[in-house]
C-alpha cells in the first residue's frame, strides 16, 4: 500500500522508471493514456513494425507530438522524449532501460523478447499470456537465475485473479475456486472470424470502423483467451483445473458461494481448488441478472465455526451452510492499471503474479474435421480453438499447445472435436518457442518419472 510513495522517492532519487514497450496495440495504449500524465515513468521507446501505427497510439492516447517522434534511445533518455522504433531488440539491448512491457500477444514473439530481456538484464512485465501460458515456468526461473523479475500484467485478469487467491490465503482462508466472467453459449465454441461479429451484435462495417481484429476477437467468444487466461491463473497459483476444463455455468454474483463450490458442499465443481469461468449469458441467450463480464472472483471456505460465524456478522453472503463464501471485483482496468506490475518489478523486486509449476495448459481442439495438407490458423482462426485441461492430461494426450498452432500442417486426420497432437501435424520451423517448450515438458515428464 506504499507503491505510489515508493515511485515518488524513486522519482526524487534517480529520476523516473525507464520503460521499453513492445507492440502499440490497445493495451499497450491503455498503458500509453496513464504514462502521458505519469511523470514517474519514462517510456523510452515504443518498438512497432509499422512505426506510424505507434505514433498514432501516442497521439490518440494525449501525448503531444513534442513528446515523441523516429529518434536514436540515447536522444530520448537525454531529453525525456520517447522514440519510436522498429526494432524490439534495440529496446531490449538498450542501457537506458530498465523493464520490458511485451504486449504483442505472439506466442513465439513474445518467447523471444522474454528471454532476450532476461539474458540482457531487464525485468519483463509479460502481458503476453499466450506465451506465459505456453512456456512461462521456464521463463520465470531464467529470470530468477538472472536476478530479474518475470512477472504478470497487473489490470489483465490473470494477474487480478491471482492476488485474489494471495489475499485469501494470507488471511487464513481456504481457496474453493478462482475465476473470471465472460459472455458464453455453447454454439460459439464453432465461432470463426467470419461469424464472430454477429455474437457481438455489430456488422463487419462498425467492427472495422472500429479497428477491430476479427481473429482477436474471435478468440474472445470461442473460448480459447478464457483457457489461456486460467491456464496461466493456474499455473501461478497452484489451483488444479478440471481434467475436462471449462464449462462456463452462468452463474449471478450473488450466487457465487453457492454454486462455486464442491460438489460434495452442493456446488457445480468437481473438486475444490480449482479454476472456473462463469457466464454471463443463461443457456437460452437471455443474460445473467447480475453477471461478472467484465470482472474476476474468487470463492473460499471459513476453516473454523468462528470464521463462519463471523461471516453471518459482518453481512458476507455465503452458502447455505455459512461456510462457504465470496468475493469479486466487477471491472478489471486492462493496461491502465499496468503501473502497479511496473513499480512493483523494479521498487520492490516483486511480481504482480508469476508461474510456479506447470499444472494447467491450452491444447488445440479441431474445429472441424481436419485432414492432411490443412494448415492451422491459430488462436481464434477457422480450424482450431484452445481448450484448458490439467498439464498431466496435457502430456498424457501428447497434446499441441494453443501457442503452437499457427502454421502448422496436419499430416493425419483430426475429427471435429479432438484434441490435435504433436503428432498430428509438421510445424513450419523449430523456433526458440517450440525449444523452451520442449523443454517444459520434458521437465515435467522428469518430475513424473521421479
Amino acid at each position: 500500500m506504499n507503491l505510489y510513495r515508493l515511485m515518488q522517492e524513486r522519482l526524487a532519487s534517480d529520476g523516473p522508471i525507464r520503460v521499453g514497450v513492445i507492440g502499440a496495440g490497445k493495451f499497450a495504449s491503455m498503458f500509453l493514456t496513464q504514462a502521458a500524465g505519469q511523470p514517474e515513468f519514462h517510456v523510452i521507446g515504443v518498438a512497432e513494425l509499422d512505426p506510424a501505427r505507434a505514433a498514432d497510439s501516442l497521439a490518440r492516447t494525449g501525448w503531444s507530438a513534442d513528446r515523441f517522434g523516429e529518434m536514436s534511445l540515447d536522444e530520448a533518455r537525454a531529453s525525456g522524449r520517447t522514440a519510436i522504433v522498429t526494432n524490439s531488440m534495440q529496446l531490449i539491448e538498450s542501457p537506458h532501460v530498465e523493464v520490458i512491457l511485451e504486449v504483442t500477444g505472439n506466442p513465439l514473439v513474445g518467447t523471444r523478447h522474454a528471454l532476450a530481456a532476461i539474458e540482457h538484464g531487464k525485468h519483463i512485465i509479460m502481458v503476453n499470456v499466450e506465451a506465459d501460458c505456453m512456456v512461462g515456468p521456464v521463463l520465470k526461473e531464467k529470470a530468477d537465475e538472472a536476478g530479474v523479475v518475470y512477472s504478470m500484467a497487473y489490470g489483465d485478469q490473470p494477474a487480478l485473479i491471482a492476488e485474489m487467491v494471495d489475499w485469501c490465503r494470507t488471511v487464513g482462508y481456504e481457496v474453493v475456486a478462482a475465476g473470471k466472467g465472460t459472455k458464453y453459449l455453447p454454439e460459439y465454441e464453432q465461432s470463426t472470424p467470419e461469424t464472430v461479429w454477429g455474437y457481438y451484435g455489430l456488422t463487419e462495417e462498425q467492427a472495422r470502423a472500429g479497428g477491430m481484429n476479427p481473429q482477436m476477437f474471435n478468440s474472445f467468444i470461442d473460448g480459447t483467451k478464457s483457457a489461456i487466461e486460467m491456464a496461466a491463473v493456474a499455473n501461478a497459483t497452484g489451483l488444479v483445473p478440471a481434467a475436462d476444463g471449462l464449462t462456463f455455468p452462468a452463474v449471478d454474483v450473488d450466487d457465487l458461494s453457492k454454486r462455486l463450490i464442491p460438489h460434495s458442499a452442493g456446488g457445480l465443481l468437481p473438486h475444490t481448488g480449482t479454476v472456473e469461468v462463469i457466464s454471463s449469458q443463461n443457456r437460452d441467450g437471455s443474460d445473467v441478472d447480475r453477471d461478472l463480464r467484465w470482472g474476476v472472483y474468487v470463492t473460499f471456505k471459513a476453516r473454523t465455526d468462528y470464521a463462519a460465524a463471523c461471516f453471518s456478522e459482518y453481512g458476507v453472503i455465503t452458502d447455505d451452510s455459512g461456510e462457504y463464501a465470496s468475493l469479486f471485483r466487477p471491472y478489471h482496468m486492462i493496461g491502465m492499471e499496468l503501473g502497479v506490475s511496473i513499480a512493483s518489478a523494479v521498487l520492490r523486486g516483486e511480481a504482480t503474479g508469476a508461474p510456479v509449476d506447470f499444472i494447467g495448459d491450452v491444447i488445440s481442439v479441431a474445429k472441424k474435421d481436419l485432414v492432411p495438407g490443412d494448415v492451422l490458423d491459430g488462436e481464434g482462426g477457422y480450424t482450431v480453438r484452445g481448450a484448458l485441461t490439467s498439464a498431466e492430461r496435457s502430456l498424457e494426450g501428447r497434446c499441441l499447445p494453443m501457442g503452437l498452432a499457427h502454421g502448422a500442417t496436419v499430416v493425419r486426420p483430426v475429427a471435429k472435436g479432438q484434441p490435435v497432437s504433436w503428432d498430428d501435424v509438421t510445424l513450419p520451423a523449430d523456433t526458440i518457442a517450440v525449444e523452451v517448450r520442449r523443454e517444459l515438458e520434458a521437465r515435467a515428464r522428469a518430475r513424473v518419472a521421479a
